[in-house]
């Protein structure tokens, strides 16, 4: 019987890509959706690739798209401390990746889930810096390089020292003159930017609330 219920969602899913995903207003069916989908061999991600490519196939777009879902899923649970809505994550990073698929060349040799990850990534920090009220933040590479890799940056060396690992605890700690070395060379910034982006996300510079509508082009 399992089987043949597979069996029929495999077939339903060949015909309509997007008939097993449920609305991102159920997050928690969506992700159990999207986690239960079949992931493509290399041979079938070539083969749709090409009939996208070629044809320009609608059909086989959707089922490129679908089964890397659960890729958006993951990538998203990154940002979750920013205290946006992850639905709203996920949907961000949906674009990300259908905007991959539209680009994607199946003779490059890359798979899909690599190319995607990049555009995933930054849709969805696209979608954080448009609904943080930022003040001198992020405004330069290296700045939002800071802004999107301090905080695990931060945990990490202090969780290796013992520290609590939450949020409130990693901020109240902060980086000792060696570690704000550290991270400067990892990141390719200078010290000062670390202590500058560490000081704003620690204080009151920075508050968290959607902007305005400036009349930019939406991306949803």
């Amino acid at each position: 019987m399992n089987a043949q219920v597979a069996g029929h969602a495999n077939a339903l899913a060949l015909r309509d890509p997007w008939s097993l995903v449920p609305s991102l207003g159920n997050l928690d069916a969506y992700i159990a959706a999207v986690n239960r989908l079949p992931m493509l061999s290399q041979a079938e991600e070539t083969a749709l690739g090409r009939r996208l490519r070629d044809e320009g196939d609608v059909q086989a777009a959707g089922r490129l798209v679908l089964s890397h879902l659960r890729l958006v899923v993951s990538v998203s649970r990154q940002y979750l401390g920013y205290g946006l809505p992850h639905g709203d994550l996920i949907q961000e990073g949906n674009v990300g990746l259908m905007k991959a698929v539209k680009r994607f060349d199946p003779e490059q040799g890359v798979r899909l889930v690599s190319y995607a990850l990049h555009w995933i990534k930054a849709e969805i920090h696209e979608y954080i810096l448009r609904n943080w009220r930022l003040v001198k933040v992020a405004t330069t590479k290296a700045q939002r390089k800071l802004f999107f890799n301090l905080r695990s940056l931060k945990a990490s060396l202090k969780n290796a020292q013992g520290a609590d690992g939450s949020d409130g605890e990693t901020y109240r700690s902060t980086l000792t003159p060696a570690e704000v070395a550290r991270v400067a060379r990892e990141l390719s910034v200078k010290p000062d930017d670390v202590i500058e982006m560490e000081t704003r996300l620690a204080g009151g510079d920075v508050a968290l609330e959607p902007q305005a509508d400036d009349g930019e082009e939406s991306f949803a």
